[in-house]
């Protein structure tokens, strides 16, 4: 197939690369876009050198799969041009997510959902990593009530978020004294990040939750198929590279047990169960980042909601299930891919 990457140069352009290699894509010509200030690069892939494009919307190149990950503004104009052109897009961006006629897919959830649709959405990193734990729990014991909090990496902001945790920690240990002596810069996040917290992802919105806390209510509901879900959530960006970590209370609609739990997770497609405390083992960025699937563990009942309440901690890597992976899967799993195949 004809693949095109828009966004390349960035973050989560160069795993999407890498992963449709990983996963043996059947990619005939790979073509990769980015702005015109990284048109012309040369840039080595798995497929071998390619050359940075910039797209030119009123020449629309001829692709059977276009893979977007730039912003949701770049994503309205052009996305729909592309689908129009031949290509089935899976867009990256916050864009057409809550869009009805839009499917928003994690594919061990909702694959179905995608249908026939030239225009299909990738949803947030946080709720793609969530969902893949949440749905089977659902499946088995029905969920009420979700009340997640996150603890996202720098990854989350992009390569420059990366860059700048990096650049600050080298800063900050520079001079040996990191609390008192020369504090880290901050151009991409609001506070410097290096030996910090900060509870503020995305903008804060009239009912004192911010954009990011609110994407994962309306996306899992959607994703979930689960319009009156109650979900609220808390948004930490923490100084870690790579993997979001997310600690998760769920009420059921009916009994469930850690052991039950734990027995259905660990059967669950794109989830690792990771939980023996005894021994340390609990889910981390550590361990997570570089990984597919989304770790599981740290389950034990929840002693608000009694016999209807579970506890766990699930961390899965941003750039790749919580992105380029999901997207990669979304594009195996369509219909209309194949037979173009």
């Amino acid at each position: 197939m004809r693949v095109g990457v828009f966004g390349a140069t960035g973050a989560v352009g160069k795993e999407l690369v890498q992963v449709l290699a990983d996963r043996a894509f059947p990619v005939t010509e790979l073509r990769l876009f980015a702005s015109t200030r990284s048109a012309g690069t040369r840039i080595k892939t798995p497929f071998g050198e390619k050359t940075v494009e910039a797209h030119d919307p009123a020449k629309p190149p001829r692709l059977d799969l276009a893979l977007l990950s730039i912003s949701g503004d770049w994503s309205k104009a052009h996305a729909r041009g592309l689908a129009e052109a031949g290509a089935v897009v899976v867009d990256n961006s916050s864009a057409f997510r809550l869009d009805p006629d839009v499917p928003l897919v994690v594919p061990e959830v909702n694959a179905a959902a995608a249908g026939n649709a030239r225009l299909i959405a990738n949803p947030n990193c946080t709720t793609a990593i969530l969902v893949v734990a949440l749905a089977p729990l659902h499946a088995a014991f029905g969920l009420k009530r979700v009340i997640v909090s996150t603890y996202q990496a720098a990854s989350g902001a992009g390569a420059e978020g990366m860059q700048e945790l990096e650049d600050g920690l080298k800063a900050m240990a520079a001079t040996g004294q990191p609390f008192s002596g020369q504090r880290a810069k901050n151009e991409v996040f609001r506070h410097p990040l290096p030996l910090n917290l900060i509870p503020h992802i995305d903008s804060f919105q009239p009912n004192g939750y911010t954009r990011e806390e609110m994407k994962v209510t309306w996306e899992t509901r959607k994703i979930m198929g689960l319009p009156d879900l109650l979900v609220s959530c808390t948004a930490v960006r923490v100084p870690t590279l790579r993997a979001h970590a997310e600690a998760v209370t769920i009420e059921t609609e009916r009994p469930v047990t850690p052991e039950a739990a734990r027995e259905v997770l660990s059967k669950a497609a794109g989830v690792v169960l990771a939980d023996d405390p005894a021994n340390a083992l609990y889910p981390m960025p550590l361990t997570a980042s570089g990984k597919y699937d989304v770790e599981a563990g740290r389950i034990r009942a929840n002693p608000v909601f009694g016999d209807r309440g579970l506890d766990l901690f699930v961390c899965g890597d941003q750039l790749l299930k919580g992105a380029a992976l999901n997207a990669v899967q979304i594009a195996e799993a369509l219909p209309q891919l194949k037979m173009a195949a």
